[in-house]
């Protein structure tokens, strides 16, 4: 039961990831009204970098993909940290309304991240 359920919260999160990844290069979700000035000039501010927002879209794609697929989820959730870092600081410095959902993936991601602790330590081993 336990492995369904991280089952659905992983696609679900994924295809969250996939979505504002897809949207990154397509721009097909309209802004929010109600969205604080401090967040807009910082979104303005990344769209003149030319590469960083395509950077982090293809991230949030290959994130999303590797957290829906089983084999390739330990890998995905450590792809997701960073990103899920950047949200986060977001939200807390300029949109805190937001909080609640970034918390959620931030708790599904570390649910992964412990599901799959045998496979990192590799990594940190002498």
């Amino acid at each position: 039961m336990k492995t369904k359920i991280l089952f659905v919260l992983c696609l679900l999160t994924g295809l969250m990831f996939i979505n504002a990844g897809c949207d990154k290069f397509f721009h097909y979700m309209p802004m929010p009204k109600e969205m604080p000035e401090k967040m807009v000039k910082a979104g303005q501010a990344f769209m003149q970098i030319g590469w960083l927002m395509p950077l982090v879209g293809a991230m949030e794609i290959l994130g999303g993909l590797l957290l829906i697929i089983p084999r390739t989820r330990a890998l995905g959730a450590l792809v997701l940290v960073p990103l899920l870092t950047g949200i986060l600081l977001a939200n807390i410095s300029m949109a805190p309304s937001g909080l609640p959902i970034v918390l959620v993936l931030i708790a599904i991601v570390l649910w992964v991240i412990i599901d799959n602790w045998e496979k990192y330590l590799p990594m940190i081993r002498k």
